[in-house]
This record gives structure tokens, sequence and C-alpha cells, in this order.
């Protein structure tokens, strides 16, 4: 068993208990769990070292010292909380050092299909917890305390929510061999390739569940069943793998929906104190999916403590805050965070039923240390006019009862509305950008994509801006102008570049598979001849990679063009293009 106070490298263990010893290849065992989780942990409590890591597994895979000590911190709630029975909740940390493990085949090809919000995390982790606290007398402190948790890179909170719920109460009844089961039944299930809906077994229970893809339409519904033909039990339905109950999330902040939706979208730093973690997380979560589509390309923290490696680096004042959404539980940090701009304090969360007293807007100056009370805190003018007839219609469906997933369908679908139309003429612009078709010659090197100039955008809002598709009033202009400066806008701009270029480079293999090659080659020298066999062959492999949207027709004429290319050179040079 792994210790989380152990310093270096563990021997790796290929099951429970069983030594092995080197890497975990693609084809080994766990390459197809390794396509959903990076590994499970559990965290428990000791009385001499306090939270410890007593199990990784599967237990080849190598955590830091400085992950180890991260997932154990994040894995309790603390003091603050008094979390008693069972909690769920999620926290986010950075991966330190390199990769350690090859990633799963099918990697590349499931983020090419995703939605840019929903593809894997390259440099962070999620960690899914589900905590225990119960009076137990056989133990020294009088209380059993202990955590299961999923690693993973995916943000699938609701699935893995779900498993979790599954797979901790029977683990805590029967440890050790009930995990390495479930885990077992993990390493079956298919790869999560988008647009797929897949039925995925664990404990004698099936999930069925769809997992987004890129051409899913936003407002579409949960997915259809599958058939049942084959699957013993009937399947458990998630509506979705990822997204939480929004309306529940924002009740106490409804009347706010819209600043908070600003904030976000400028990339403002925003502290998040909450009475557990997980109100923490899931407001962190609600809040920074409020841009879907959009990627969030902020740091964000759904729990964070002052154990945390990285407490010294967002708190630090000799620079400004960080473009981070901080979720917290320790009131602390309202007296280490006084700088930032903004800070969100929720109360206890009420009973469903009728709407919450809403936190109300107040200046940061009036921020106590540790008696604040619940409040937006933040000297923030919104850019846009609140829309009223929001929450006039959410106010609406509380009188007439109306369930919280529809109440969550009508937020979720102004929000993404709102999005939309942000981007739309952001959207519009940059394809206008994209040289045209007919300049592109086979024989030249592809033109290049046009810069993209504020100015002229800005310009451009007068006939196609937002208000074509938004009935919100207010200054457009000055919320652009302000986004601009934002991580969102740099991640977005890089993004929709890196497609056209990859657009420019797949029109540009079509025209050389659509040309005359025998009339070019007619006065070139082999030098020219063996430098169009490599770039063909370097497109290839990037198309067959998922990197170019080329049609197979098309990569079926580049591979029958290289072999014609190939069998026109002496026999020499045929040998070193294509070794026996």
């Amino acid at each position: 068993m792994d210790q989380g106070s152990g310093a270096g490298p563990h021997r790796a263990r290929g099951r429970l208990g069983a030594p092995s010893y080197g890497a975990r290849a693609p084809g080994a065992p766990w390459a197809r769990f390794s396509a959903w989780l990076e590994c499970v942990c559990v965290v428990t409590f000791d009385l001499e070292l306090g939270q410890a890591l007593e199990l990784v597994y599967p237990s080849d895979f190598r955590l830091t010292d400085k992950e180890k000590s991260s997932i154990c911190y994040l894995s309790f709630p603390d003091s603050h909380s008094g979390c008693l029975g069972d909690t769920q909740f999620c926290f986010r940390i950075r991966q330190c050092g390199g990769q350690r493990r090859p990633w799963h085949t099918d990697d590349r090809h499931c983020d090419s299909g995703a939605p840019v919000s929903l593809q894997r995390e390259p440099a962070h982790y999620f960690g899914y917890v589900y905590f225990r606290q119960v009076k137990d007398s056989s133990v020294k402190r009088g209380y059993f305390q202990k955590s299961l948790v999923l690693v993973s890179r995916l943000p699938f909170v609701r699935l893995f929510q779900a498993l979790l719920s599954l797979v901790a109460p029977e683990y805590f009844d029967k440890l050790a061999p009930c995990l390495e089961a479930v885990c077992n039944e993990i390493d079956q299930w298919p790869a999560p390739v988008p647009g797929q809906t897949l039925n995925l077994p664990v404990m004698g229970v099936v999930l069925q569940v769809h997992i987004p893809s890129s051409a899913d339409k936003p407002e579409s519904g949960p997915p259809k069943q599958c058939s049942h033909k084959n699957l013993p039990p009937a399947p458990v339905v998630l509506t979705s793998v990822h997204e939480l109950d929004l309306f529940r999330c924002f009740r106490p902040v409804l009347a706010h929906v819209q600043l908070l939706w600003e904030l976000m979208l400028l990339g403002e730093p925003l502290l998040v104190l909450a009475p557990s973690p997980a109100v923490s997380s899931e407001m962190v979560l609600a809040l920074t999916s409020c841009l879907q589509p959009l990627k969030f390309c902020c740091d964000y923290r759904p729990y964070f403590t002052v154990h945390d490696s990285e407490f010294k680096e967002f708190t630090t004042r000799t620079q400004a805050p960080p473009s981070v959404v901080l979720g917290v539980t320790n009131p602390f940090f309202i007296k280490t965070l006084q700088h930032w701009p903004h800070v969100l304090r929720i109360g206890e969360p009420k009973m469903p039923g009728d709407l919450p007293k809403q936190i109300k807007l107040k200046k940061p100056s009036r921020l106590k240390t540790l008696d604040t009370k619940p409040g937006l805190y933040t000297a923030y003018t919104t850019y846009l006019h609140r829309d009223k007839a929001l929450l006039r219609r959410l106010l609406k469906g509380l009188q007439k009862k109306r369930p919280s997933d529809v109440q969550t369908a009508v937020l979720r679908q102004h929000l993404l509305e709102l999005t939309q139309s942000f981007i739309i003429p952001l959207e519009h612009y940059m394809a206008s950008l994209m040289p045209l078709q007919k300049s592109i010659t086979p024989w030249k090197t592809p033109p290049q994509i046009h810069p993209f100039r504020q100015d002229d955008f800005l310009r451009s809002l007068e006939r196609s801006g937002p208000q074509l598709t938004c009935l919100l009033k207010g200054d457009w202009l000055g919320l652009y102008r302000r986004f601009f400066k934002s991580p969102h806008f740099d991640g977005w701009y890089r993004q929709r570049h890196k497609e056209m270029a990859q657009k420019l480079e797949a029109l540009h293999l079509e025209a050389i598979c659509e040309a005359n090659l025998e009339i070019w080659m007619q006065d070139k020298s082999e030098v020219e001849i063996v430098d169009l066999v490599l770039k063909l062959r370097e497109r290839l492999v990037r198309a067959q990679g998922h990197q170019l949207p080329v049609k197979e027709a098309t990569l079926k004429r580049a591979r029958l063009y290289i072999e014609t290319v190939v069998g026109s050179l002496p026999k020499d040079l045929q040998v070193v293009l294509c070794p026996p």
C-alpha cells in the first residue's frame, strides 16, 4: 500500500499486494481504465500523521509527493465545515512534473470530437471525493473518517459522483476486495468516444451515459435510451455526464447571474466562501460552466485549503490577483484575500421550495474578517442591463412548482443564448480573415490567415453585432474591449486560429491531390520531387492522427500520389524513401 508520507518512488504493483515492475504500457492491463480514470485513492485520518494516503490503485500509477499531499488535504473537509455523515465534492489540482504514463490510445481521438469545454485536462487532475465521517467508538478519536477519491482528467462530475454513490458505501463496508473488483469492471468499459451512448456496468448496475460531441446541438435533451437487449438490469440513465443542477446552485444569487456571467467572461478573480466543500465545489463548477460552449480558460479550484501547495501563489500581494475562481470554506481567506476585487459569501443552503433570500451586492470595504455576512462584495458595474424577465420567469416557475430540472433548462438556455450572442460576431469576423479558397494553389505555400484587428472588429458590430440576436441593451463595445484583455479571448482566438490553419492545410492537400501530378513533375528536379513526397507524408500522418479535417477519399489519393511519385524516382532513392 502506498503511504502518503513516503518519499521517493514506490515499487510498482500490478494489483493489490502483487508486485510487478516497469511502467504501464498502452496495451497492458488498465489501458481501458486509464481512458476514464488516472487512479483511485483512499485517504484516511491517522492520529500521528493527520490525513494520510492509505491506498493508490492501480498502484503502478505514480504520484509525486506534492500531489499526494494535495490529495490528502483536499479529500477532507476542513474543521470549519463540520460535515457529519456522507458528503460528496470535488477538487482540481495542478499536475506536478512530466507525464508519467502513456495516455490511452484513443485519448487524442476522443478529444478531437469533444466540445472544447469538455476535453480532458492536459495539466490538471480532478479529484472526485466521497467523504464519510460517522461516530465509531472503536476508533481512538471516536469517529470513522475516510475518503474515496477518483482522480481523472475528465470533467465528468455527474458521472463520477454517480459512480462514487454506488461504490463508496460498499467500499467502506468491504474495503480492498470490493475496490479491486470495481477497477477491473471499469477496465472493461469502452472508451469515452464523443457522440456515443455507452452502457457502463459496475457493481450489478448499468450506467447509461451519452458522451457529448462537438456536433451535438447545445439545446438537445437527454439521450434516448438504447436497446436493453443483453442488459439484465434496467440501466440507470444519466441525463448528462457533466451538467449540474444549475438552478439549485444559483438559487441564492439568481438576481446577480448576469453580473457573475460578466465576471466569468472577463476572467476576473473571484473568491467563493461557502459553508462546506460540497457547496463550494458546486458553485465554482456552476460559475465556470456559465460560458459554455466557450472554453473556460482561467484557473479554477472548486475546493481549496490553506495547505495547498499553491496557497502562496494565489495569496501574494506583490502582484495583481491571478485570474482564478477559488472555492473555500475557511473564513481565514476573507482576511488573506481582502485585496481581491470580488468575494462571494454564501450561507447555508435552504430547503427546496420558495426562492431563498437573494444575497445583496455590497462594497468590498464592508468585508469583515470572520463574521462576514452572505453577499457579493464587489465594486464592479455591469456593462449590460439586467434581464429582469429571466428572474420573473424563474419566480413564476417556483410559484407553479416547476421541477428543478425545468428551471435549470430555462437558466442554462438563457446563459447559452447570452454567450452565443456575444461570440457569434467574433466568429463571423474571424471567418472573414480566412483566405479565399481560390487563392489556394497546389504548388505554392498556402496563404496566411489575415490578422485580427480589434478596431476593425468593433466597427463591424454596427451591422452584425449582438443586437441582432440579443434584446439586452448596454455597453457591448465596452464589454468587448475588456474581453480582449482576458485569458478567454486569448484562448478562444488561439483555438480558432489553430482550427483555421488546419483547414487551410487540409484545403492545400486537397488542391495537390486534385492537380495533374505528371505535368508538374516534367520539369522538376529529384530534390523537389523528394521534398513533395516528404511533405505529403507529413500531412498524411497529421491527418490520420485526427489533426486535419480531411476526407478519406483525399487521403487515398494522397497515398496513391506518393506511390506514383516514388515509382518515378531512381531505384536508390526509392530504397531510401521506402526501405524494405
